[in-house]
């Protein structure tokens, strides 16, 4: 290392493992401590996936080794999309704004990571009291996301504020970085300006570090004969584009050595039971502890996801669901129509093209006539390319790497 810097990393969603669910912040800026960095870390409670304890301080300190971490207590919600989102979005800023900094370290440098966007205007701040580096850091593309997933309108005042900060966080940041591999092209559509952005992928979940344990609830959403199982874990809802797998599992209702089990919860899943019930060849569970993940995922024979046909993938995926896909070594059949990576990188599976039922069935059928030696193959090299690629160790490494090249 050419020096050691002090990190201020500031996510409203970057919460440790303990509290549900390890987010990928949290790990890389431990490895960031690890290697000896001065790291500080400044997140939300509000997390509709996290569930942290009651304390009654607005600002809570924690320390994980040599990993500072400053929670804030932030307005509660339980839908992601939803107003109460938008508004726990806004009590964060205003939080961190009223936050003492009097007893913190100077930041040499300040990563700002979306969710929420309104974040870079405290980015912003503190880049210009501190005279520090500012990144930015984008897991998902907002305002671009409401629009093409949710239909929102492009002239909706929350839209218009949200692209004024992306453009504004895009130019002020001295590095953009995006969990998404071809993020450059929306920075370059965005301010028309060839910005250097750094790719930094989503890593390995800890849950896979640890001896897979098998489990009686899991067991019990699966068929006692020798089916081939096509599993799906993950949310249920617009988001997701599932009818037309809802559609292949119809289609397939028939075929008696074929099983499909899903896990999860979602706006549409009461509506996916309602039209599944009767058939004899589906499952649909409730959605189960990330640590059973790797049991259930061990238990199917071919994992499925899908995306929406929309301009939002045309920049590239960084999906955790995929992630735990390749390390479960299963082959994979993702309904994507977007920049492609990872499965084709890693030929670990096969893209179709979204919203096409048909394809699905195609495609099943083609892994489901493999002999179980060829669909070992293919997910073997998933899980062996996840793991080269992936770690949150060389995630970490690179990322440092990146940031020294700004001094």
């Amino acid at each position: 290392m050419k020096k050691k810097i002090v990190i201020w990393c500031i996510s409203k969603y970057a919460s440790p493992p303990q509290y549900g669910v390890g987010a990928r912040l949290f790990y890389i800026v431990k490895e960031f401590s690890n290697m000896g960095l001065n790291v500080l870390l400044i997140s939300s409670d509000a997390n509709h996936l996290a569930k942290y304890p009651h304390t009654g301080k607005i600002y809570n300190f924690e320390k994980y080794d040599d990993l500072s971490h400053i929670w804030i207590n932030t307005y509660k919600y339980s839908q992601s999309a939803s107003l109460k989102r938008f508004i726990s979005w806004f009590d964060f800023e205003y939080k961190l704004f009223r936050l003492d900094r009097s007893k913190l370290k100077k930041p040499d440098v300040v990563i700002v990571s979306s969710l929420s966007l309104f974040t870079i205007l405290y980015g912003i701040f503190l880049k210009k009291i501190y005279n520090c580096k500012l990144v930015l850091e984008i897991r998902d593309i907002y305002p671009l996301y409401l629009v093409e997933e949710f239909g929102v309108n492009k002239w909706n005042p929350m839209v218009l504020l949200m692209g004024f900060l992306e453009k504004i966080g895009y130019k002020k940041a001295d590095l953009i970085v995006g969990t998404m591999p071809n993020l450059k092209e929306h920075v370059r559509e965005v301010i028309s300006d060839e910005k250097e952005v750094f790719h930094s992928p989503i890593g390995i979940p800890e849950i896979w570090s640890n001896e897979i344990i098998p489990s009686d609830s899991i067991d019990s959403l699966f068929p006692d004969n020798n089916q081939f199982v096509v599993g799906y874990a993950g949310s249920m809802g617009i988001t997701n584009a599932l009818d037309p797998f809802i559609e292949a599992i119809e289609k397939l209702s028939a075929e008696k050595d074929i099983y499909f089990v899903m896990v999860g919860d979602g706006d549409l899943k009461s509506t996916y039971i309602k039209r599944l019930s009767g058939l004899p060849n589906v499952k649909i569970g409730p959605k189960i502890r990330q640590n059973d993940i790797p049991y259930f995922l061990s238990k199917c024979d071919l994992l499925y996801f899908s995306t929406p046909d929309s301009k939002v993938w045309k920049y590239g995926q960084s999906l955790n669901k995929l992630i735990d896909y390749m390390m479960a070594g299963k082959p994979i059949v993702a309904s994507y129509s977007g920049y492609p990576s990872m499965l084709n990188e890693a030929n670990a599976g096969i893209f179709i093209p979204t919203g096409d039922p048909d394809a699905i069935v195609k495609a099943i059928y083609y892994f489901k006539n493999m002999s179980p030696d060829e669909r070992n193959l293919y997910g073997s090299r998933g899980k062996k390319w996840v793991e080269e690629n992936h770690s949150y160790k060389n995630i970490a490494l690179r990322y440092y790497t990146k940031i020294m090249e700004l001094f």
